[in-house]
């Protein structure tokens, strides 16, 4: 009995180890399997960088936005990962998003890299363009579109959006340095910021701009700041302009007036900014503007490139099946 018992335990034990061979056998195949085809997948992918600007009629805001493209574009396709850059205007001017789109399909990409250069939340990140590009259907935002006669296009390649410049402190570093450049006497100036502004997002914009601020006046020394809009917000308004900095001169001798503006736009920088300051009684002396914008800058490259194959990781590594 004793002896036949062990010889059953043993059987017993066979089986299992058995089937636990079988099942390893089974799932590491399995998992080659799925490597394999997930590997033949990934080369199969033919990946693109779209880099969408707001747009201007201003051919220097457009080759601003182009150079951009141009500066980051070696690094990006270095590798052979991926493939392809281009650029859109969102309104006003070709290339529009659909335009590029359209492209992208005709070339026969399989993903899309949507690299919004804005600087922070507004409709035309969170609804605009995904209604432009198909990824969501937002009835007002399509009106608004139909009016300004902008297209929409659902691209077969799949497209993947990226968070904008201001989830970075590329802002704050790019202010600070030009502020520094044409500060002259910083205990007796005060900051203004002058931005296009947002109504849906009135609140976000003004956090961001007292969060720049309060870091170029510590970074400099200054002490005193306002900011002003002068688009959306302010409707095209340079008294707007003139306000901001009057009440910086309420307590300062002279007003640092720095456009917070993605690029340099003649109706922007010169007719609304600069007509508003020369409202300012004895504006020469009492006023330091350049009417620059945040492009060239090196840090907004190298963000470009660094959130870039930062989607890139995303695409290449599938989320695993559950």
């Amino acid at each position: 009995m004793k002896k036949g018992f062990i010889s059953k335990s043993i059987k017993q034990t066979l089986v299992i180890f058995t089937l636990i061979l079988t099942f390893v056998s089974i799932h590491s195949c399995k998992t080659e399997v799925k490597e394999e085809k997930e590997t033949q997948s990934i080369e199969k992918k033919k990946i693109g960088v779209l880099l969408v600007n707001h747009g201007s009629r201003s051919e220097t805001w457009r080759k601003a936005l182009m150079d951009l493209e141009k500066n980051v574009q070696g690094k990006i396709l270095a590798d052979g990962q991926i493939q392809g850059t281009k650029t859109a205007h969102m309104e006003y001017t070709e290339p529009s998003i659909a335009t590029r789109l359209k492209e992208f399909d005709a070339e026969g990409y399989t993903d899309i890299i949507i690299v919004p250069i804005f600087l922070t939340v507004s409709p035309h990140t969170f609804d605009d363009i995904p209604t432009i590009i198909g990824q969501k259907e937002d009835p007002q935002s399509k009106e608004m579109l139909k009016i300004e006669k902008i297209e929409c296009y659902t691209p077969k390649a799949k497209t993947h959006i990226t968070p904008n410049l201001d989830f970075t402190d590329i802002l704050k570093k790019n202010i600070t340095r030009r502020v520094k450049e044409i500060s002259k006497d910083p205990a007796n100036e005060g900051l203004v910021l002058i931005g296009y502004g947002d109504e849906t997002y009135d609140k976000e914009w003004t956090e961001l701009f007292n969060k720049v601020a309060e870091h170029v006046k510590q970074e400099v020394g200054i002490s005193e700041h306002s900011y002003g809009w002068c688009g959306h917000i302010a409707h095209y308004n340079p008294e707007k302009t003139t306000e901001a900095v009057n009440a910086v001169l309420k307590k300062k001798q002279k007003a640092v007036v720095i456009p917070v503006l993605v690029a340099h736009d003649e109706n922007f920088q010169i007719k609304i900014i600069g007509g508003g300051i020369e409202k300012i009684k004895n504006s020469k002396e009492k006023v330091i503007y350049t009417p620059d914008a945040i492009l060239p800058d090196n840090n907004v490259e190298k963000w470009v490139i660094d959130i870039t194959t930062e989607y890139l990781n995303k695409i290449k590594t599938p989320v695993a099946d559950l």
